[in-house]
């Protein structure tokens, strides 16, 4: 357990938080991630707080229109529960200065998160904090100025020392380029402020995918002000030329983790030939229990009564909101599979369509239900074809499959609790870790996936749940994938379903069993205090309080 008196003082940077659905500052699984961080950070009184941006449109309001396409919305929020802390801070974009006014959340029971806004008449660059993930490649960086220069300076303006800045992905990058910038002003030379930054932060991976990890031109970076009084070769000497966000928080780091024990094996492999970068560990992910574990479900898991009759009130309760939001109506005694995230081509969506000889029967007769919900980027073409496609599928199987459009902390709870089966087939080893797939396996919905992401540690075939594919990469992997899914799914999740009751309640149990307590964001929290945070390296006085 963790003894918060001798827990460093930690500063979470991060693009995104995911504290509740009427919060609209997050996307997905980054940012419930760092809600879920800040939760537990709460939940054991951990000296931590969250920096953030206070995103005014929110992400995407992504609609689907008569022709099946999705679109996008925009719209301004207004959050009458944040609290002006009347600290605001400058920051430096195209030469100008930009106020940032800095609010307070701390209404989830979360730890202290403060957020910068830049929607202030004063700014001509008041759209910076305006739309999560919008704009250009240029808009990005000066987001990233913000949240990173501008969250250091937000800290030194609040009056909270910090003992350890995590940056949660490279957007927090530039945080570092303002901790060695700090240092120098004092007089120390480039090379010694970097040593002394590096003991102070941590830095988490997550995109395994190399080409998705973020890099920028050195042009744009020093044209915007993200250079921040360094020079072309130091910045260089950071992130590389283009500057890479995640090499950058590699090298600004003294450890870095991913997030899951197999998502650590492929970060390891892709950033080997990186200079300078931090070594990498693993800390997988986990959930908040508070949040996502439905408290029927857990009442009669902890007090050993039947999980089918919770099971079914959930079941039920995701039924009425499918027919509510669609007018689809399915079947609570048949088998409900679940398959939400966001829409990008590895996570193959659309897979156990791909042989309408083997799954159109299924769905004609109502065997197996299908409920799909996720979003794509606003400029993503081939994440909203993947899409329309689910929709199209919804349309063609009208009583058995099902797409909600405009994905949510509320849909995602109510599916995580209410389906039967937890359908997850990215293409191995590209998922990070899977955070849903947890919160599914916590409320007794047994998890059907590949192995990749944080299901090889929870996957005992047969009894917390079911693999398929078996960790198989190398030719044709998606028909290898898909014969193998449709062999698992008709030779053992239905006939366990509608033949062997009492297995199925078993399964239910030993998936709660693995998960509720080696998932949940508290057990991730005292791994990252243990292994990432403490023991806080102490530095000497002038750049302890740079």
């Amino acid at each position: 357990m963790v003894n918060k008196n001798e827990a460093p003082r930690i500063a979470y940077f991060c693009m995104e938080y995911g504290l509740h659905e009427e919060f609209r500052i997050y996307s997905g699984g980054l940012g419930i991630l760092a809600g879920d961080h800040l939760k537990s950070a709460g939940d054991l009184n951990l000296p931590l707080v969250g920096i953030g941006l206070l995103w005014r449109q929110g992400y995407t309001t992504q609609l689907i229109s008569q022709d099946g396409r999705p679109y996008d919305i925009y719209e301004e929020y207004k959050y009458d529960f944040l609290k002006d802390t009347g600290v605001a801070v400058k920051v430096c974009i195209r030469g100008r200065q930009v106020t940032c006014n800095v609010w307070l959340v701390d209404k989830y029971g979360n730890a202290p998160l403060y957020l910068l806004d830049t929607n202030l008449p004063e700014n001509q660059e008041w759209w910076i904090t305006d739309r999560l993930y919008g704009g250009s490649g240029e808009d990005r960086i000066a987001q990233e100025i913000v949240l990173g220069i501008g969250g250091v300076r937000a800290l030194r303006a609040l009056g909270i020392e910090v003992d350890v800045y995590h940056f949660n992905e490279g957007h927090a990058a530039l945080a570092g380029v303002e901790l060695i910038r700090e240092k120098m002003e004092q007089g120390m030379s480039f090379e010694t402020a970097w040593e002394f930054t590096r003991r102070q932060v941590v830095f988490t991976t997550h995109t395994p995918v190399a080409a998705g990890n973020e890099s920028h031109h050195h042009s744009a970076l020093s044209n915007i002000g993200a250079y921040n009084g360094l020079t072309y070769e130091q910045m260089t000497r950071i992130g590389g030329d283009p500057f890479n966000m995640t090499v950058a928080g590699l090298r600004l780091a003294r450890n870095a983790n991913a997030v899951a024990q197999l998502h650590g094996v492929t970060a390891r492999r892709m950033w080997k030939d990186i200079t300078g970068a931090a070594p990498i560990t693993a800390i997988t992910n986990g959930v908040h229990r508070g949040t996502w574990w439905d408290p029927r479900i857990r009442k009669a898991y902890e007090e050993g009564a039947d999980l089918w009759e919770p099971h079914m009130e959930a079941k039920k309760e995701l039924i009425a909101e499918v027919r509510a939001r669609t007018g689809a109506q399915l079947d609570a005694q048949a088998l409900l599979i679940g398959f939400a995230r966001r829409a990008a081509a590895y996570k193959r969506s659309d897979l156990i369509f791909r042989n309408p000889g083997v799954i159109e029967s299924l769905l004609q007769s109502g065997r197996i239900q299908l409920v799909f919900s996720g979003k794509a980027h606003p400029l993503d073409e081939a994440g909203k074809n993947i899409v329309s496609n689910l929709v199209a599928m919804a349309r063609k199987y009208p009583k058995s499959v099902v797409f909600l459009e405009n994905y949510d902390m509320k849909i995602g709870r109510l599916l995580t609790r209410g389906c039967d089966v937890w359908l997850n087939n990215p293409q191995r080893p590209q998922e990070a870790s899977g955070t849903s797939g947890m919160k599914a396996a916590m409320n007794g919905i047994l998890n059907l996936s590949t192995l990749d992401g944080w299901w090889p540690e929870g996957c005992e075939h047969g009894v917390t749940g079911w693999q398929f594919g078996e960790a198989y990469e190398g030719p044709d992997q998606d028909g290898h994938d898909l014969n193998a899914l449709y062999r698992v799914l008709l030779e053992e999740v239905v006939p366990t379903y509608y033949e062997d009751r009492a297995k199925w309640l078993r399964m239910m149990k030993a998936s709660i069993d693995m998960s509720h307590r080696k998932f949940s964001s508290a057990r991730m929290l005292e791994e990252y205090v243990s292994q990432l945070y403490a023991p806080a390296v102490a530095l000497p006085q002038a750049a302890a309080t740079a």
